[in-house]
Order: C-alpha cells, then structure tokens, then sequence
C-alpha cells in the first residue's frame, strides 16, 4: 500500500531549520552577486525541450524529465541547470554588445540523483558572465565563488583546475572518430589508464602518448612545467597551459589547496575552456563547480563567451551546522490599540512577536518564544520567559 505522504526517491522537504538555514544563506550570496555587478534572473522552470537541451550534450538530456505539453503539442523539459537559460535570456533578450553578469537561485529537477543520497530536486545558485573572452572573466568567476564559500563559512577550499581544449585539441589533431572520442572521454573521466591506452593503440604516436600521459599530470601548479616538455608543442595546447599558469598565479594563496588536473573533463559536452571544482572536508563531492561554455551561446544563434560557476544550496547547507531558528516574542490575544502599536514596532525592527490564539496555552511552548509582552504602568514591554 502507498501512503499518501510518502514523496520519491531522493526528493525531499525541508523542515523550518534547515529550510531558514538555506534561505538566510541564499539572501546573503545574492546581495554579495548584486554588489559585484551580477543581475538577477528568474527563468522559468519549464522549457521547450530543444531550447533546454541545445549545446549542453547528453548528460543533459538524460537528466531532463519531459513531458507534453497540452497546448502545444510540444515536448518540454522541467530544467536540469539554469546556465544554458542564462545563455539563452543573454543571447536573445539582453542582447547586450559588452560584458552582461547575471546571477540566479532556484530549483532545478534531475531524473537521477548525482550520487548516492543526493537529492533530485537541487537548489542551485551561481553567477555567469557574457561577452569578455579572456582569463580575466576566469579569475573573477572563481573568486566570486571562492568568496560565496567563504560567506557560507566553508574554510579550507581545495580547488582543481583542468582545462577541456587540451582534450579536444588532441581529438581535433589526430582527427579521432566520434565514438572513439566518447570512449576515450568516459576512460579519462573514471582514471582508467589500462583501458585508455588500450583504446588509443591505433592513433598517431604523438596523440596516443598526449592521451596516456593525461591522468599522471596532477599535482600542483609546477606540474604544467612538466606538461609543457611532454605534451605535443601544438599552439591551442600551449595556450591552455598558460592560461592555467596565469589563473593559478592569481589563485595562490587563496585557497588550502590547488591543484591541476588535466585529465578533468566536467561538462567536456558544453565547457570550452577552464574548468575547476572546489572540495572541502565534510562534503563527499564537489560544492561549487564551473568553467568557460563559449560554444553555447553559438547555439541560440549568437555566440559570446561566457564562463560561470554553480552550487547546490542544499548539499551545501547539510554539510554546515544549521543555526538555531530565532526565537520569538509570545504576545496575548488582546484588542489594545497600544499594544498593536508595540507589535507593530517589533516587526518592523526584524522581532518575529507571535499573537497567542486563545484555547492553544498549553502549546505555547511549541511557538519556540524567548520572551512575551506584558503590561506594566500602562505601556506594554518584553519579559523574557
């Protein structure tokens, strides 16, 4: 027998501190985007399909719930990120000629969780920036997030850099066939260095030496030193590796820990360029993840670069300790024009005061109040309980 009140899998609510715990968090990182220039957008949750899913890959399409819609006819997708909606309202309704920063909060469906006791229904936050295509726009999207982190009171960030041109340079130079390219690409993404050598046999030596030697350039920023003597002298390689020297020279110091990763392929479907994820003790997966797309916006019909990161409020916030709801003041079902005023005064001053309903006394402790008004000489003044 199903129960009424029983929700999906992996789809959960969110009770009132937790659920003030995220919305106090969400309120802070986005007056903290507004000041740094970045506009808010509320796009909708339900898209036409093809606009949902352009440029963005397979992953995607296999993490967007469809549906019909009744008016149309049409398919439509509940979204699974808000970015490429971001590329789309920068594309077609902002139309801006220079730089356009946008942020954005709300929720995004997925038809499969990420991973074990993730949930389906993720609160994502982030901030993209439209229209300058060099590193500077990197550096300060990871600052952004880097300070995003910071007001959430995560200490200690340990951040990896990876770069997807080096990947598709090395496909684009040794002309690899689609589907070997999508078997070499799931190979490098699980570290599996057997079956990617086994899978590069017949390329050219020059690329299937690049492809094996991709999984062992991790480490810290010296590391790019040794990929430039080993990878092939190719001029969108070289770039690349500067560009991570340069965003690694502005990063240091900032973080606990960096490290480079050019076996990193996150969003290789839809990501141009940079791309980096931060860690911290508590979490199990990344809590904040971005990189450069400028491919998508091509996509919409008018390309622009654009980079951007984002995070899951909700895995954040479980892996931070939830502060206590705020307590509030308990005040007696009186009509006292006096006492309305005090009221009045309390919430307009941020005090949550609670009128206590007659027939509930013996409840009032579920109200959670500290102190309640009372009468004296006249004027109504808070006690504590």
């Amino acid at each position: 027998m199903t129960h009424n009140w029983l929700l999906p899998e992996n789809v959960e609510d969110i009770l009132p501190a937790q659920a003030w715990h995220i919305e106090t968090l969400r309120r802070r990182l986005l007056d903290m985007f507004n000041v740094h220039g970045y506009r808010m957008i509320v796009p909708p949750l339900l898209e036409y399909l093809p606009s949902l899913l352009t440029g963005t890959g397979h992953d995607m399409d296999t993490k967007t719930f469809k549906l019909v819609d009744q008016l149309s006819g049409k398919t439509m997708g509940l979204r699974a990120d808000i970015t490429p909606q971001a590329a789309r309202i920068d594309a077609h309704l902002l139309n801006r000629q220079g730089i356009a920063r946008l942020c954005y909060a709300a929720s995004v469906v997925h038809t499969l969780p990420d991973g074990l006791m993730k949930t389906r229904e993720p609160l994502q936050i982030g901030a993209e920036l439209f229209g300058h295509a060099g590193i500077e726009a990197d550096a300060e999207i990871q600052q952004l997030m880097l300070d995003a982190l910071r007001i959430a009171g995560v200490s200690k960030v340990h951040l990896d850099l990876g770069h997807v041109g080096i990947f598709r340079c090395l496909m684009k130079h040794g002309q690899v066939p689609v589907e070997l390219e999508a078997d070499l690409f799931g190979a490098l993404q699980g570290k599996d260095s057997a079956a990617l050598a086994e899978l590069a046999q017949k390329l050219v030596p020059e690329v299937r030496e690049a492809l094996c030697l991709l999984p062992k350039l991790y480490g810290n920023p010296a590391i790019l030193d040794d990929a430039r003597r080993q990878l092939p002298a190719i001029p969108e390689i070289s770039q690349a590796l500067d560009d991570l020297a340069r965003i690694a020279g502005q990063l240091q110091g900032k973080v606990a820990h960096l490290c480079i990763d050019l076996a990193e392929l996150r969003g290789y479907h839809y990501h141009s360029g940079v791309v980096f994820a931060a860690y911290a003790e508590g979490w199990a997966n990344a809590i904040a993840q971005g990189g450069r797309y400028d491919e998508v916006g091509r996509a919409f019909g008018r390309s622009r670069p654009a980079t951007g990161f984002s995070m899951d409020l909700r895995s954040l916030c479980e892996g931070l300790t939830a502060p206590s709801l705020p307590k509030g003041i308990l005040a007696p079902y009186i009509q006292d024009a006096a006492l309305q005023d005090t009221i009045a005064a309390l919430r307009a001053q941020g005090e949550m005061v609670i009128i206590d309903l007659p027939g509930h006394e013996t409840q009032r402790g579920e109200y959670e109040c500290d102190r309640m008004l009372i009468a004296q000489a006249g004027q109504w003044k808070t006690v504590n309980i």
